[in-house]
């Protein structure tokens, strides 16, 4: 059993790396893939160096499980590629809607995985982190409806997002002028209600993702609406999700469900400092609920806060954790 990444040098495929070097999943090869930029370099793993390969010239068939973490434009281009002689897990969100593509929560819908056509789908970060949370209350309860609040870290753009708000941070301190290059306002200081391009409704994209994926990896019938906005934390996002059954709810209960729920972990302590926030559950590979309470408005509905590293279960450990899955079934 061979693996490689594709987008090796980037903050998914890095993190990828990471998560594999770690794990317990049988495997002999490692191939590391990436742009001419990148070919050539050198990455340790396990105790050895890997030179990357040029995805121009790369030979797809040496690796029967191949990450993706390279972005939507090489995923639509390469994908299809690859899939004609290894399974692809892909990280970009380009096959996620389509029909006959599973998009995958190992703890939320592994069943998924029974059939594919060599492309599975990771979900994206801000879904992936409330699907876990919402799985097993809606299997108790039914959910009618989900109104979410996300708070996303700047990584999650990208490395070049990430030192954007470091030299917005200093300039700004130093009081010079900031400069805004990957945003569409300033970041340092400052919250940016945009994320992705708008929709003619005035959604987002990102804030349709959540809403479109829910249903697809949940339920069809559950009404999802979004509101995502992009906050100056390097790693580390953050929701404030209200949630609405179909029925009266044992709050108890409610709690017991939460802290049985598989891949999350409950923080809730109602005093100083007792929940989570997101330089906490960075390097965490547990999705964290905190701030669980009653809806005073509606008596069918609770309100959650829950936090994730998104660049782990938000992305690259989601996927070797799909990897795991198939690799008992190979």
């Amino acid at each position: 059993m061979n693996f490689a990444i594709i987008g090796a040098s980037g903050n998914v495929g890095r993190k990828t790396i990471e998560i594999l070097e770690k794990s317990r999943i049988p495997f002999k090869e490692l191939y590391l893939v990436a742009s001419e930029k990148s070919a050539g370099k050198k990455i340790k793993f396990r105790g050895e160096e890997i030179v990357i390969e040029d995805l121009e010239s790369y030979d797809f068939s040496k690796a029967q499980i191949t990450f993706f973490a390279a972005g939507s434009q090489i995923a639509k281009e390469w994908v299809p590629k690859a899939a004609k002689k290894t399974i692809v897990i892909d990280n970009s969100s380009y096959f996620r809607m389509e029909s006959d593509v599973p998009l995958v929560v190992p703890e939320v819908n592994v069943e998924a995985l029974n059939k594919h056509n060599n492309i599975i789908s990771n979900p994206n970060c801000s879904t992936m982190q409330m699907v876990l949370a919402l799985k097993p209350l809606h299997d108790e309860y039914k959910i009618n409806r989900v109104v979410v609040s996300t708070y996303q870290a700047v990584s999650g753009a990208g490395k070049a997002p990430m030192d954007e708000l470091f030299e917005q941070t200093k300039d700004y301190l130093e009081n010079k002028q900031t400069k805004s290059k990957n945003f569409t306002k300033q970041i340092a200081f400052n919250l940016i209600p945009h994320i992705d391009i708008f929709d003619k409704d005035g959604y987002t994209k990102e804030e349709l993702k959540m809403t479109n994926e829910t249903k697809k990896i949940l339920d069809e019938d559950i009404d999802v609406t979004a509101t995502c906005v992009r906050v100056p934390v390097r790693t580390g996002h953050s929701e404030s999700i209200n949630i609405e059954f179909d029925n009266l709810y044992d709050f108890e209960n409610v709690i017991k469900i939460l802290k049985n729920t598989p891949g999350c972990k409950v923080i809730d302590e109602r005093k100083d400092g007792g929940y989570i926030t997101p330089i906490e559950a960075e390097g965490d590979y547990t999705t964290y609920i905190s701030r669980i309470r009653k809806d005073n408005s509606n008596v069918k509905a609770i309100n959650i806060w829950v936090v994730s590293d998104n660049l782990l279960k938000g992305a690259a450990l989601n996927t070797v954790q799909i990897a795991e899955h198939l690799v008992k079934k190979l």
